[in-house]
Order: C-alpha cells, then sequence, then structure tokens
C-alpha cells in the first residue's frame, strides 16, 4: 500500500492509521476494551457489561479486535465449550489512552452539554 500525505492533519483514504483509528475508536471497541480491562471474560459476560449491543455487533467486534491483534480469542476445553476473550500487550497498550479519553468525557460532560444547549437555542431562533 503506498502512503501519500499520512499526517494527523491529512486522512487520506489510503492511510493506514485513518483505517486502524475507524476500527479501534469505533462505536463499541472503546468499551468492549473497558469491559476486559480487568482481566478474561466469556462472551455473555462481556455482553452484559455492554448494555445495548447486539450479539452480531459483539461478534463483528470481537472479531476485529482478534484480527487487529488486540484481543487474543482462547477456545476452553469443557463441556460444552466455551470461548473467553482477553486483551492482548498491543490492547493493553490502548487501556491508557482509552483511559485518558474516558476520564476527559467524565470531566468535560458538563462543559458539553452546556454547548449543547446554547447549540439548539440557537438553531431554535433560526426556525
Amino acid at each position: 500500500m503506498e502512503i501519500k500525505e499520512c499526517s494527523a492533519l491529512m486522512f487520506r483514504s489510503n492511510c493506514p492509521s485513518r483505517e486502524l483509528l475507524d476500527q479501534i475508536a469505533d462505536k463499541w471497541s472503546m468499551m468492549i476494551l473497558a469491559v476486559l480491562a480487568e482481566g478474561p471474560l466469556r462472551f455473555n459476560a462481556i455482553r452484559r457489561g455492554l448494555e445495548g449491543i447486539t450479539q452480531k455487533a459483539l461478534t463483528q467486534t470481537l472479531r476485529k479486535l482478534e484480527r487487529n491483534g488486540i484481543v487474543a480469542r482462547h477456545v476452553i476445553a469443557t463441556s460444552p465449550v466455551a470461548v473467553e476473550y482477553e486483551i492482548t500487550d498491543l490492547g493493553r497498550s490502548l487501556v491508557g489512552p482509552f483511559k485518558a479519553l474516558y476520564l476527559w468525557t467524565r470531566d468535560n460532560y458538563d462543559a458539553v452539554e452546556k454547548a449543547r444547549a446554547e447549540f439548539d437555542a440557537r438553531m431554535e431562533e433560526r426556525v
């Protein structure tokens, strides 16, 4: 893949970091990693920790994270066979940045809500 003008200011369609950002910073990936941060979990335990995620969305996201080396899937030889997921060392390197992003959302929620209310009020004035 040829990389052209790939920077934090210009995300060309062939920029590998753009593709990877799309895959690790999507709706569910960050939350799945947060749920797995304390240790390995089975599929349904992950699902219980993520209210609103569908089985299909969880399966697709776990596959994507596994393909990218962020999450490892382990088959447990029990009857019936079970599967658990855990964060890899590569995935653990994301925990700090994701935690910082989460803390930002918590620390700035009131300011964001104020900005939303101000925006909504301006939009209502235009109607």
